[in-house]
């Protein structure tokens, strides 16, 4: 019963809904729904289809590595240990020209190891980078576009809230694909260093130059030694829990969901000897289930989906659609990407991954690409669909955690054209050297 004209019509229904503002949670299940009671003829057997299908899914163990891991980046938001990152890596590049876009890009790739969530990245940065550049004369695209897009390192590198999700839907190994995003998160770390270092030499007056390295001195002065050895303590814990975490992955000493109970146990201890309270680990506790929740649900419709689109011959549909433009793989390649960028205009990181990559992870298999470069291809390419007009939610993020009126969404958009060109080219290099997302994880 299914075919071309049911796949565009589920397409069209399902597209239409979400440009209609209906939540995509609700745009999947009700397609799921009615696709499948089309299918089989049967209300109650699509029911029947749909309560198995949300059973299997919740107790699918892997499913509780998302609230865990979520918590971790709590405990350690709340403890102040971002900030202390800050500080120390800031002190380490004070000789840099552009030291302190440079100390908010090594944060935040310190702390999205720990996060795995751009959004909280960039919310945590807005808030310890952003006055502290302003202050030191930097322009504020400058200032507002180092924050913004070295937000999206938190997507990229693990544990990565966008590496489970794909990992789960394309029935993956979380544990290899965050071994997998190790290497091309720290080379787009470098370009983003690279980027900042020369445009500082080039444009030195954006950057604050006069007096910058001056005023550094004199704050580093001003630290006492028992400010100073909290600050070396927390990020000395951040650093343990990051090497914890992911080197017991990769020794296999843990599975994914253990080393995020580990990291959780781990980010408690931290908290507490940093002096969060009991009213504070509740309230991180609390913003989990407020963050992990809608994440869970969105899982299950998408599996839902996922069922349907089988059932209904949609992803053989779609798979032609694509070889019919061409069979050649960079072509299909360059298509896919285009579609996770029309998408990131509109809707959020984890929807264009439960919308697409049901379709686009077998096909990309079926023309010869490995399913762990790919994957890192998918995830960098939506990691720029959080930099891209008119959605950008890291851009909407910074917009909404700074106070100062001439922050201006233009502005932050402008700032984070550069690093949204680099992330296009961390993906052509990925394409075209795919060991660097594939090596680590074949030393597994």
């Amino acid at each position: 019963m299914g075919g071309p004209e049911f796949a565009i019509a589920i397409i069209a229904i399902l597209i239409g809904l979400i440009i209609c503002s209906v939540p995509v949670v609700l745009a999947l299940g009700l397609c799921s729904f009615f696709g499948l009671a089309y299918l089989t003829g049967n209300i109650q057997v699509a029911g029947s289809l749909l309560a198995n299908t949300t059973y299997e899914a919740i107790r699918d163990y892997v499913f509780a590595v998302i609230p865990l891991f979520v918590l971790m980046g709590e405990f350690i938001s709340r403890s102040g240990a971002a900030g202390d990152l800050y500080n120390i890596i800031n002190r380490s590049f004070k000789r840099l020209p552009g030291r302190l876009a440079l100390a908010t890009v090594g944060g935040n790739a310190v702390f999205g190891a720990v996060t795995g969530v751009s959004i909280a990245s960039a919310a945590a940065f807005s808030r310890i980078a952003y006055p502290q550049m302003v202050r030191h004369g930097y322009q504020k695209s400058v200032a507002l576009g180092a924050i913004a897009g070295s937000a999206s390192l938190g997507m990229l590198i693990p544990p990565s809230v966008l590496l489970i999700v794909w990992g789960v839907i394309a029935e993956q190994s979380i544990g290899r694909l965050f071994v997998a995003g190790v290497l091309p998160g720290l080379l787009l770390s470098a370009m983003f260093f690279l980027f900042i270092v020369g445009y500082a030499l080039m444009r030195p007056k954006s950057f604050g130059a006069d007096g910058a390295a001056t005023q550094a001195s004199e704050e580093d002065d001003e630290m006492d030694a028992a400010a100073r050895k909290r600050e070396t303590w927390g990020g000395i814990g951040v650093c343990l829990l990051i090497v914890t975490v992911l080197g017991g992955i990769w020794l296999g000493a843990f599975t994914p969901t253990e080393a995020a109970g580990v990291g959780v146990l781990f980010a408690l201890i931290l908290a507490i000897a940093k002096g969060v309270s009991l009213k504070g680990i509740g309230e991180a506790v609390l913003e989990t289930g407020r963050i992990s929740a809608p994440l869970l649900f969105l899982l299950i419709t998408a599996q839902m989906y996922s069922r349907l689109l089988a059932l209904g011959g949609i992803i053989t549909f779609i798979q032609d659609l694509f070889l019919g433009v061409g069979d050649a793989p960079l072509l299909i390649l360059a298509l896919m990407v285009i579609v996770w960028f029309v998408l990131g205009m509109f809707i959020d990181s984890v929807s264009i991954i439960l919308l697409t990559v049901p379709i686009f992870a077998p096909l990309a298999a079926s023309i010869g690409y490995d399913p762990i470069a790919f994957a890192i291809i998918g995830i960098v390419a939506i990691e720029a669909g959080l930099l891209t007009p008119p959605l950008g939610l890291c851009v909407y993020t910074v917009k909404g955690c700074v106070s100062d009126p001439e922050a201006t969404l233009a502005r932050i958009f402008q700032g984070s054209i550069p690093y949204w060109i680099i992330l296009l080219l961390l993906v052509l290099i990925i394409a075209a050297v795919p060991g660097v997302a594939t090596w680590l994880p074949s030393l597994m």
